[in-house]
């Protein structure tokens, strides 16, 4: 029998509605080449999907230094995915996790990216961060295994202000950092994972033509404006962020989740 994939999102607060997890689902299980087992981590669950399921968002121990630490680094409420990496989360888990923020769409195979280098814990080398000259990688897609990486939890658990404090309140630079200082690192290829706004949409082409999807493209990251809905039918809210309507994108993110789950849940 071929081995479920695992994947988990989190949703916390108003900022999405459940339609984003539902296309999320959607877009992973009809990417992937085997049986899709999908966690959304969340203390509103109305409106997913039946097949979903759901892991209650809770308040850590640490919660209290850690977010002392982020209000020093002005970066209030970040650094939730850090209950993803809890161990014994799920107690029947089997295998590795992949993970997802919410704004993203996917659009390619997955396969690839699960089965990257095992053992490691894989994320995209972040665009900023790479120009740079700095190693952080982007947590809007990540690949951990709970049965070899719970450091990633017990470490910020053991010492929250101090972990936060260095990662200077920064969730992937804690996750990617960590990884690295315990030698389990890799990034995900460039153009497996690509930026909306830097890939898909760069200026001054953004003016000329409308957003390309790149070929190998698998994962879209619409991290900082546009979001999905903004890039949706055309964005003007800044002069560099500028867009024409994107047609791939409502295919993609809307259109075949809503044939895949029906209207009601996309």
């Amino acid at each position: 029998m071929t081995r479920s994939a695992n994947i988990m999102c989190i949703k916390w607060g108003a900022l999405f509605g459940p339609e984003y997890v539902n296309r999320l689902y959607s877009g992973v299980r009809r990417h992937m080449a085997r049986p899709v087992r999908f966690f959304c981590m969340t203390e509103h669950a109305d409106g997913l999907h039946p097949d979903i399921e759901v892991l209650d968002l809770p308040v850590e121990t640490f919660a209290e230094p850690m977010a002392a630490a982020l209000a020093v680094a002005n970066r209030q409420g970040a650094m939730r995915k850090v209950s993803l990496f809890r161990p014994g989360l799920v107690p029947d888990l089997d295998g590795p996790v992949l993970g997802f923020d919410l704004d993203v769409v996917i659009t390619g195979a997955l396969d690839d990216i699960h089965d990257l280098a095992p053992g490691t814990i894989a994320m995209r080398h972040d665009w900023t961060e790479k120009r740079k000259g700095r190693p952080t990688g982007h947590g809007s897609v990540f690949r951990f295994d709970p049965a070899l990486h719970g450091f990633l939890y017990d470490d910020l658990a053991a010492n929250p202000y101090a972990e936060v404090e260095k990662a200077r309140g920064s969730e992937q630079r804690y996750t990617s950092h960590k990884a690295m200082d315990n030698g389990v690192f890799k990034y995900i290829p460039d153009d497996w994972v690509v930026s909306f706004k830097y890939d898909c949409n760069p200026f001054p082409g953004n003016y000329l033509h409308p957003p390309r999807l790149p070929e190998q493209a698998r994962v879209v990251c619409f991290h900082g404006r546009p979001k999905m809905t903004d890039a949706l039918e055309g964005y003007s809210g800044s002069v560099i962020r500028y867009s024409k309507p994107c047609g791939w994108l409502r295919e993609h993110w809307i259109d075949r989740a809503r044939a895949d789950l029906g209207g009601d849940w996309a």
